[in-house]
Protein backbone atom coordinates (compact mmCIF):
# COMPACT_ATOMS: atom_id res chain seq x y z
CA UNK A 1 0.00 0.00 0.00
CA UNK A 2 1.07 3.51 -1.23
CA UNK A 3 1.98 5.54 2.20
CA UNK A 4 -0.04 8.55 2.65
CA UNK A 5 2.86 11.02 3.75
CA UNK A 6 4.28 9.87 -0.28
CA UNK A 7 3.43 12.84 -2.90
CA UNK A 8 4.09 13.53 -6.41
CA UNK A 9 4.81 16.55 -8.28
CA UNK A 10 5.44 17.10 -12.16
CA UNK A 11 7.84 19.78 -13.22
CA UNK A 12 9.23 21.39 -16.58
CA UNK A 13 12.51 23.60 -16.42
CA UNK A 14 13.97 23.01 -19.53
CA UNK A 15 16.13 20.14 -20.51
CA UNK A 16 15.23 17.72 -18.44
CA UNK A 17 18.88 15.91 -17.33
CA UNK A 18 19.69 18.44 -14.88
CA UNK A 19 16.52 18.37 -13.17
CA UNK A 20 16.48 14.82 -12.52
CA UNK A 21 19.96 15.57 -10.64
CA UNK A 22 19.19 18.54 -9.00
CA UNK A 23 16.04 16.70 -7.30
CA UNK A 24 17.64 13.23 -7.29
CA UNK A 25 19.54 14.78 -4.69
CA UNK A 26 17.33 16.07 -2.35
CA UNK A 27 17.03 13.90 1.03
CA UNK A 28 13.19 12.87 1.27
CA UNK A 29 13.14 12.66 -2.30
CA UNK A 30 12.33 8.99 -2.85
CA UNK A 31 12.11 8.64 -6.97
CA UNK A 32 12.88 10.48 -10.10
CA UNK A 33 11.68 10.30 -13.59
CA UNK A 34 12.15 12.37 -16.68
CA UNK A 35 9.73 11.98 -19.37
CA UNK A 36 6.73 14.16 -20.94
CA UNK A 37 3.61 15.68 -19.63
CA UNK A 38 1.12 19.21 -19.89
CA UNK A 39 0.19 18.32 -23.73
CA UNK A 40 -2.54 16.42 -25.92
CA UNK A 41 -0.62 14.32 -28.11
CA UNK A 42 -0.75 10.23 -27.19
CA UNK A 43 2.80 8.56 -26.63
CA UNK A 44 5.04 10.91 -27.18
CA UNK A 45 8.43 10.61 -27.69
CA UNK A 46 12.02 12.58 -27.42
CA UNK A 47 11.55 12.18 -31.17
CA UNK A 48 8.29 13.24 -31.90
CA UNK A 49 7.28 15.45 -28.86
CA UNK A 50 4.04 17.02 -30.05
CA UNK A 51 2.76 19.69 -27.77
CA UNK A 52 4.55 18.37 -24.59
CA UNK A 53 6.82 19.47 -22.15
CA UNK A 54 10.30 17.53 -20.92
CA UNK A 55 9.52 16.99 -17.48
CA UNK A 56 11.08 15.64 -13.74
CA UNK A 57 8.15 13.47 -11.69
CA UNK A 58 9.64 13.93 -8.15
CA UNK A 59 8.31 11.20 -5.63
CA UNK A 60 8.91 12.48 -1.92
CA UNK A 61 8.26 11.58 1.31
CA UNK A 62 6.19 14.63 3.45
CA UNK A 63 7.60 13.70 6.50
CA UNK A 64 10.89 14.08 5.20
CA UNK A 65 10.78 16.66 2.60
CA UNK A 66 8.02 19.67 2.23
CA UNK A 67 6.88 20.43 -1.45
CA UNK A 68 7.31 23.90 -0.64
CA UNK A 69 11.60 23.43 -0.48
CA UNK A 70 10.71 21.17 -3.97
CA UNK A 71 9.10 24.58 -5.00
CA UNK A 72 12.00 26.85 -4.02
CA UNK A 73 14.49 24.59 -5.43
CA UNK A 74 12.99 25.02 -8.32
CA UNK A 75 12.28 28.20 -8.63
CA UNK A 76 15.88 29.42 -7.45
CA UNK A 77 17.50 26.84 -10.43
CA UNK A 78 15.80 28.61 -13.50
CA UNK A 79 14.30 31.22 -15.11
CA UNK A 80 11.11 30.86 -16.73
CA UNK A 81 11.55 33.64 -19.52
CA UNK A 82 14.78 32.32 -20.53
CA UNK A 83 13.12 29.15 -21.16
CA UNK A 84 9.85 29.79 -22.56
CA UNK A 85 8.72 28.75 -25.97
CA UNK A 86 12.06 27.33 -26.69
CA UNK A 87 11.38 24.83 -29.57
CA UNK A 88 7.76 25.26 -29.14
CA UNK A 89 6.15 23.77 -26.07
CA UNK A 90 9.67 21.50 -25.21
CA UNK A 91 11.15 23.53 -23.11
CA UNK A 92 8.30 25.54 -20.54
CA UNK A 93 8.53 26.09 -17.03
CA UNK A 94 5.43 24.19 -15.69
CA UNK A 95 4.10 22.53 -12.60
CA UNK A 96 1.42 20.11 -12.95
CA UNK A 97 -0.49 19.99 -9.42
CA UNK A 98 -1.95 16.76 -8.39
CA UNK A 99 -5.23 18.17 -5.85
CA UNK A 100 -5.88 21.66 -4.54
CA UNK A 101 -3.74 21.49 -1.43
CA UNK A 102 -0.79 21.08 -3.95
CA UNK A 103 -2.15 23.93 -6.03
CA UNK A 104 -2.79 26.41 -2.87
CA UNK A 105 0.97 25.15 -1.73
CA UNK A 106 2.45 26.38 -5.28
CA UNK A 107 0.21 29.91 -4.74
CA UNK A 108 1.95 30.72 -1.70
CA UNK A 109 5.48 29.94 -2.55
CA UNK A 110 5.00 32.05 -6.01
CA UNK A 111 3.39 34.75 -3.70
CA UNK A 112 6.75 34.75 -1.27
CA UNK A 113 8.78 34.91 -4.50
CA UNK A 114 7.28 37.55 -5.43
CA UNK A 115 7.39 39.41 -1.56
CA UNK A 116 11.05 39.08 -2.13
CA UNK A 117 11.02 41.36 -4.70
CA UNK A 118 11.23 39.26 -7.46
CA UNK A 119 8.74 39.29 -10.30
CA UNK A 120 5.70 36.83 -10.72
CA UNK A 121 8.02 33.64 -12.70
CA UNK A 122 6.20 33.23 -15.83
CA UNK A 123 5.46 29.53 -14.38
CA UNK A 124 2.23 27.83 -16.19
CA UNK A 125 0.73 25.89 -13.52
CA UNK A 126 -2.18 23.18 -14.47
CA UNK A 127 -3.85 20.10 -13.27
CA UNK A 128 -2.06 17.02 -13.85
CA UNK A 129 -3.30 14.55 -16.26
CA UNK A 130 -1.01 12.14 -17.25
CA UNK A 131 3.35 11.33 -17.93
CA UNK A 132 4.88 9.46 -20.13
CA UNK A 133 8.06 8.70 -19.39
CA UNK A 134 11.14 8.65 -21.69
CA UNK A 135 13.71 6.73 -23.11
CA UNK A 136 16.04 4.83 -20.96
CA UNK A 137 18.83 7.15 -22.20
CA UNK A 138 17.15 9.86 -20.80
CA UNK A 139 17.11 8.41 -17.39
CA UNK A 140 20.05 9.33 -14.63
CA UNK A 141 21.60 10.42 -17.58
CA UNK A 142 24.31 12.01 -15.54
CA UNK A 143 25.35 8.69 -13.82
CA UNK A 144 24.89 6.44 -16.90
CA UNK A 145 27.87 8.76 -18.29
CA UNK A 146 30.44 6.67 -15.56
CA UNK A 147 30.22 3.23 -16.76
CA UNK A 148 31.88 1.73 -13.68
CA UNK A 149 29.06 3.27 -11.87
CA UNK A 150 26.48 1.34 -13.68
CA UNK A 151 28.57 -1.74 -13.61
CA UNK A 152 28.98 -1.61 -9.62
CA UNK A 153 24.87 -0.84 -9.43
CA UNK A 154 23.54 -3.60 -11.83
CA UNK A 155 23.61 -6.32 -8.50
CA UNK A 156 21.62 -4.51 -6.72
CA UNK A 157 19.32 -2.86 -9.91
CA UNK A 158 19.46 -5.63 -12.80
CA UNK A 159 16.70 -3.87 -14.62
CA UNK A 160 16.69 -0.53 -16.09
CA UNK A 161 13.20 0.14 -14.64
CA UNK A 162 14.71 -0.66 -11.17
CA UNK A 163 17.98 1.64 -11.59
CA UNK A 164 15.41 4.48 -12.68
CA UNK A 165 13.54 3.85 -10.01
CA UNK A 166 16.39 3.44 -7.41
CA UNK A 167 16.58 6.23 -4.59
CA UNK A 168 20.20 5.52 -4.30
CA UNK A 169 20.35 6.12 -7.75
CA UNK A 170 19.23 9.24 -7.81
CA UNK A 171 21.54 10.47 -5.12
CA UNK A 172 24.22 9.26 -7.28
CA UNK A 173 22.74 11.28 -10.60
CA UNK A 174 23.41 14.09 -8.66
CA UNK A 175 26.94 13.41 -7.41
CA UNK A 176 27.61 12.69 -11.28
CA UNK A 177 26.29 16.45 -11.86
CA UNK A 178 28.06 17.78 -8.92
CA UNK A 179 25.16 18.74 -6.98
CA UNK A 180 25.84 16.54 -3.90
CA UNK A 181 28.85 14.89 -2.23
CA UNK A 182 29.71 11.45 -0.87
CA UNK A 183 29.78 12.65 2.68
CA UNK A 184 25.93 13.95 2.09
CA UNK A 185 25.06 10.39 0.57
CA UNK A 186 27.11 8.08 3.02
CA UNK A 187 25.32 9.84 6.18
CA UNK A 188 22.17 9.51 4.28
CA UNK A 189 22.25 6.23 3.82
CA UNK A 190 22.86 4.84 7.49
CA UNK A 191 19.26 6.89 8.76
CA UNK A 192 17.71 4.40 6.18
CA UNK A 193 15.31 1.83 7.04
CA UNK A 194 17.72 -0.93 6.50
CA UNK A 195 19.90 -3.18 8.82
CA UNK A 196 23.29 -2.04 9.35
CA UNK A 197 25.06 -4.74 7.72
CA UNK A 198 22.85 -3.62 4.41
CA UNK A 199 23.57 -0.23 5.19
CA UNK A 200 27.26 -0.71 5.22
CA UNK A 201 27.05 -3.27 1.90
CA UNK A 202 25.70 -0.25 0.36
CA UNK A 203 28.05 2.27 1.52
CA UNK A 204 31.39 0.03 0.46
CA UNK A 205 29.63 -0.49 -2.83
CA UNK A 206 29.49 2.99 -3.79
CA UNK A 207 32.94 4.08 -2.26
CA UNK A 208 34.24 1.51 -4.65
CA UNK A 209 32.92 3.45 -7.73
CA UNK A 210 35.69 4.54 -10.06
CA UNK A 211 34.08 8.61 -11.14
Amino acid sequence: MRNNSIQSVTMGMGCFWSPDALFGQIAGVIRTRVGFAGGTTDNPTYRQLGDHTEVVEVDFDSVNVKLETILQVFWSAHNPVNINDYKGRQYKSLVLFRDPEQLRIISEVMKSYEEQGNETPDTEVAPFSGFYIAEDRHQKYYLKRFPDAIDKLRPLFPTEEELTNATLAARLNGLSKGYTNMEKIIKEIRTWHLNGEEQEEIIHLIKRIKW
